[in-house]
């Protein structure tokens, strides 16, 4: 019921990063940087703070895909801001999720995934020393549900240092892929309107 339940909130979620996404179209924010700074500027001293609310959500609950979110930090914030906001919100949100499961259990994981995602990760944790080399690849490479195993990382004996330790030094990666990635789709199809 719990996952049935994100899975509404994922689909409302996406739909509102599409309207967001017709919002900036439409007003020519990804073609003209001026109106972008000016679309910026006018949130004032909370843009990045709402933004980094949002990366930080979006961890421990996956409303928005987390890669989308990376592109549009990007394009919002620049390169450089950017990126450290989307691995701040990403980081202390991977950290939440850990330790949500590590005080909930297994039952945490359920409410925001369905049961057969579920089983087809959780057989990692039969790995047994190879689970922190696996999870540590997935964190790396751009395309594993990493949220997810962040939350399964919190079912094993790893301790919350080690744990750091893999998502700091192997997210930034896949943060920069995903983030450079989506943001040239975004702005090919900002070109094309």
């Amino acid at each position: 019921m719990a996952a049935k339940s994100t899975k509404y909130l994922t689909i409302s979620g996406i739909a509102f990063l599409l309207l967001f996404m017709y919002f900036l179209i439409s007003n020519g924010c990804l073609t003209d940087s001026t109106k972008l700074e000016l679309l910026i500027k006018s949130f004032g001293v909370m843009a990045p703070v709402f933004f980094l609310t949002l990366q930080i959500i979006q961890v421990i609950i996956p409303i928005i895909p987390g890669g989308i979110t990376c592109g549009i930090g990007i394009i919002l914030f620049g390169p450089f801001w950017g990126f450290i906001l989307n691995y701040t919100g990403s980081m202390i949100g991977s950290i939440i999720a850990f330790l949500m499961v590590k005080h909930y259990g297994h039952d945490f994981i359920l409410k925001f995934t369905d049961q057969q995602t579920y089983d087809k990760y959780i057989g990692w944790l039969d790995k047994g020393n190879k689970f922190n080399k696996l999870f540590a690849l997935a964190i790396l490479v751009p395309g594993f549900p990493d949220d997810l195993l962040c939350m399964i990382a919190g079912l094993t004996s790893m301790s919350l240092k080690k744990y750091i330790f893999i998502i700091a030094t192997c997210k930034p990666l896949a943060l920069i892929a995903y983030s450079w990635g989506v943001k040239e789709i975004i702005m090919k199809i900002g070109t094309m309107f």
